[in-house]
């Protein structure tokens, strides 16, 4: 393919990885990926920790090699033309180290301006703008040492557009943040893509609700394979029909409650992160299951402290063709890398 604006943003083809652990094991960590992302696209990447997320994104940034097959970005082979590459591309890692701890934030963000070449007075307008919209601004001549997790969290982020490339991967760029920096964050990626037309995004993140408001389309991946690549909306109608409902309890519900209710398809359950209450996610048959669900906790002495019907969501989606939440699948790959 010739390299230029007419190539798709990325491009991979029967693309796998092997790493040797130190047990003398081989783990495959992606196999046979096929992707194609196209220019002026925000797309995202789903999976849990283990999926194969990170070397994928490590191979399209020219930081690992592939064990076979091909990787394009911008129409350039990341193996053979890794510079050119790095020219056109950014990349922000949520939990990064931001720069040098005695740098200052505006002198952090100007240094990384000069690392891609970007003139002065360019440099000093966009590290202006970008403050702004990071709330950056208090804090521009405070040393990076001075930060706290979640500033450094924002610096991370601004540089990364520093250079305006043409393709930025973001690797859980909103990890660490609060509310409203995510919030701010988002708004800025959409407008971002936006208006610039051929700049691209590759997203991956955690949060569902991200990826739906942000992704024009996503890519669920596990054990190094994709699963499913569309729409979020046609993903979510691809679901089998099957109904959803989220509890919040006063209690954890004993291990294998839900065992013996047969029209029960899956039952989550973990801390909900603002009430502190137990959550439970449900997919049923069918409704009328919910009585039995009820009935059961009731003798169980669970009090149901709400009830919820939910529609159709990426998460469901993520559930149906992974076979667990991310909590459970995070949970899961900690424990075979142990």
């Amino acid at each position: 393919m010739i390299p230029g604006s007419t190539a798709p943003a990325i491009e991979t083809a029967e693309l796998t990885r092997r790493f040797r652990t130190r047990r003398e094991r081989d783990v495959e960590a992606l196999r046979g990926v096929d992707l194609r992302v196209e220019r002026g696209e925000c797309f995202g990447l789903l999976g849990p920790n283990g999926a194969g997320k990170s070397t994928l994104i490590k191979i399209l940034t020219t930081l690992l090699l592939p064990t076979t097959g091909r990787a394009l970005v911008a129409g350039f082979d990341v193996a053979t033309e890794a510079l050119s590459v790095r020219r056109r591309i950014n990349l922000v890692s949520g939990g990064d180290s931001s720069g040098y701890g005695i740098l200052t934030v505006r002198e952090t963000l100007h240094l990384f301006a000069r690392f891609y070449g970007v003139p002065w007075p360019v440099a000093r307008q966009r590290a202006e703008e970008l403050m702004e919209i990071t709330v950056l601004g208090p804090k521009a001549d405070t040393r990076m040492s001075g930060l706290s997790t979640g500033m450094k969290q924002k610096v991370n982020f601004a540089r990364g557009f520093m250079s305006d490339p043409e393709i930025i991967f973001l690797d859980e760029p909103t990890l660490g943040l609060d509310v409203e920096a995510s919030r701010s964050i988002r708004g800025f990626i959409a407008r971002w893509v936006r208006e610039r037309p051929g700049r691209t995004v590759l997203l991956t993140t955690h949060y569902m609700v991200e990826a739906d408001e942000l992704c024009g389309r996503v890519a669920i991946i596990d054990h190094g394979k994709i699963l499913a690549l569309d729409t979020p909306m046609a993903l979510k109608r691809a679901l089998p029909e099957e109904s959803a409902f989220i509890l919040h309890v006063a209690s954890a519900p004993p291990e294998g409650w839900s065992e013996r209710l047969a029209g029960v398809r899956t039952a989550l359950q973990h801390t909900h992160p603002g009430t502190g209450a137990m959550e439970i996610r449900l997919t049923l048959a069918e409704d009328q299951v919910i009585g039995e669900v009820l009935g059961t906790l009731r003798d169980l002495g669970i009090a149901v402290l709400n009830l919820t019907k939910q529609e159709p969501s990426l998460e469901s989606v993520f559930v149906h063709l992974v076979g667990r939440g991310f909590e459970e699948a995070d949970a899961a790959a900690g424990a075979e890398g142990a």
